[in-house]
């Protein structure tokens, strides 16, 4: 699965096998940096080709066809995607101009590549065993009235310390999507148990972005409330020597599902969701209020 991942936290307290002391964080330097750390994460969502400035969701298949705003006639097969260009047209790839049939190759799955025309970013990518393509307009609506995600403040009483438990071999596990018939499927390394408002839990943890770091999936009983129905997600540094990790749910962030219907989102593993409220991070973004 692909996912824009935010910088896992760092916090100012070090988790233990005791858990951490929470009367030693610096509240106002806790809220500064979150402040800093979400400020930066909006900035990367709401960028000239972000996710916000996809127009469209295309599936290809064997007949070619045009696509609204873009050139060329876009149609798929086993030997990958292809574009074909009509007399004038022309795209740029990797800067370089290309024209007449262009062929992209065969995509592995959750990989794509990009094509440009004028200031559109065309992505070119496999997602659930299909290719598609995604327009990617600077100008488009959603990403110029993007007013920012409504939040919880940030609290220290939503840190977590928590122990991954390795599986024996990483387990493949099979997911929902934003789109209805979709599945993804990715490996999933282990587990993280930790306890919250009184209560043990374990969630299925996906690898991260960068080496040795994780990626949970998640609801809780305030999805569809005041977060986002689907899903929300959670980046985990990795963990220590003793498989200690930090779960700080202030910075669980919306997948880019919660603002458009153009995204092939992962939903959480069947396990993953919590009943109780993580009243934390980012709320139902106000273009889906």
């Amino acid at each position: 699965m692909t996912i824009t991942e935010p910088t896992p936290a760092v916090a100012a307290a070090t988790p233990t096998s005791a858990g951490f002391d929470r009367r030693a964080i610096d509240r106002a330097g806790f809220a500064r940096e979150w402040a800093d750390w979400h400020a930066a994460h909006e900035a990367q969502r709401a960028s000239e080709h972000g996710f916000l400035a996809v127009t469209g969701l295309h599936w290809l298949g064997a007949e070619p066809q045009r696509i609204d705003g873009i050139p060329g006639r876009w149609s798929t097969s086993d030997a990958g995607p292809v574009v074909e260009l009509a007399d004038g047209e022309t795209l740029q790839r990797d800067g370089a101009t290309v024209s007449g049939r262009v062929e992209l190759g065969p995509l592995a799955e959750r990989t794509g590549v990009d094509l440009v025309h004028g200031d559109i970013v065309i992505e070119v990518a496999r997602r659930g065993g299909n290719d598609i393509v995604r327009p990617r307009d600077p100008a488009y609506p959603l990403r110029v009235n993007h007013a920012g995600t409504p939040v919880y403040p940030p609290n220290p009483r939503w840190l977590a310390a928590g122990r991954f438990v390795a599986y024996d071999a990483p387990r493949e596990v099979t997911v929902g999507a934003a789109v209805e018939g979709l599945e993804h499927v990715d490996a999933a390394p282990g587990e993280i148990e930790f306890e919250l408002q009184g209560e043990t839990f374990r969630l299925v943890a996906f690898d991260g972005k960068s080496p040795g770091d994780l990626l949970v999936l998640f609801t809780d009983a305030t999805s569809g409330i005041t977060t986002y129905a689907a899903n929300r997600s959670l980046a985990v540094a990795a963990p220590d020597a003793e498989g200690r990790v930090l779960l700080d749910f202030n910075r669980a962030v919306n997948l880019p599902c919660a603002y458009t219907d153009f995204a092939t989102c992962p939903l959480p593993p069947a396990g993953n969701r919590l009943p109780v409220g993580v009243e934390a991070g980012e709320k139902t973004p106000t273009e889906r209020g």
